[in-house]
C-alpha cells in the first residue's frame, strides 16, 4: 500500500486494491446477463448518474447487446464538508422523454439511499412504464432509505472507494481498478469518511 497524495484534511491518502478488473469485468458481464434477460424485447432508457457512473455505463451498455437509449441525470447535495444535509437537487435533468418506456437507472454507488431517493420521485414524476436500479457497488448497511438495488455488482458494508470513474476531489476517476481509500499518516484508517464526501 502506497501513500498517493495528500489528503484535504492534511493527511496522507492511500490506496488500498479492492476489486481488479478481471472481478470489475466479471461482474459486469453477469450484470448484463441479467439485464438482458429482464428487458429483452422492451422500450428500454438507460440513465448513467453524473459523473461516477460514466466508465461502467459505457461498460455495461456495451455489454447488454440490446437496443436502448442513453441519457444522463445530474444530482447535487450540500451540507457540510463531511457529511451531506441530505437537501439534494437535480442539477441536470433528462432530455430525452422517459413517459410509458422502462428506465434503469446506471449508479456508481448506492449509500444511504438520500440522493436516491430525489432521483426516484423525480424520474416516476416523468411516468415511465417502469424504474429499476442497477448499481456498482451496493453500501447496504449504511441505508438509510429503503430503496433496494435490483442489479448489484458488489456489496460493501463501509470505506470509501475510487477509481473505475469513482472521485475523491476529481482524482482517480481513470484508474481501471476499484481501490479502498485509508486516509491519515499510518495505514489501518479505514472506513472514515473524507472531508467533501457525499452520502448517495
Amino acid at each position: 500500500m502506497e501513500p498517493l497524495g495528500q489528503a484535504a484534511d492534511g493527511g496522507r491518502e492511500h490506496l488500498v486494491p479492492l476489486y481488479s478488473r478481471d472481478q470489475i469485468q466479471a461482474r459486469v458481464r453477469a450484470l448484463a446477463r441479467a439485464i438482458r434477460r429482464d428487458y429483452e424485447g422492451r422500450d428500454l432508457v438507460v440513465v448513467g448518474v453524473l459523473k461516477g457512473a460514466f466508465v461502467f455505463m459505457a461498460d455495461l451498455i456495451r455489454a447488454l447487446r440490446l437496443p436502448l437509449v442513453l441519457d444522463f441525470v445530474g444530482l447535487s447535495s450540500y451540507g457540510s464538508r463531511s457529511r451531506s444535509s441530505g437537501s439534494v437537487t437535480i442539477s441536470k435533468p433528462l432530455s430525452l422523454p422517459a413517459q410509458g418506456r422502462d428506465v434503469l437507472v446506471v449508479e456508481d454507488i448506492l449509500d444511504t439511499g438520500l440522493t436516491m431517493r430525489v432521483l426516484l420521485d423525480y424520474l416516476w414524476a416523468q411516468s415511465p412504464k417502469s424504474v429499476r436500479i442497477c448499481a456498482l457497488i451496493d453500501k447496504r448497511e449504511r441505508r438509510t432509505e429503503a430503496i433496494p438495488a435490483d442489479y448489484v455488482g458488489f456489496q460493501l458494508p463501509e470505506g470509501f472507494v475510487v477509481g473505475y470513474g469513482i472521485d475523491y476531489a476529481e482524482r482517480y476517476r481513470a484508474l481501471p481498478e476499484i481501490y479502498r481509500v485509508e486516509f491519515g499518516d499510518s495505514p489501518g484508517r479505514d472506513g472514515c469518511e473524507p472531508p467533501g464526501a457525499r452520502a448517495p
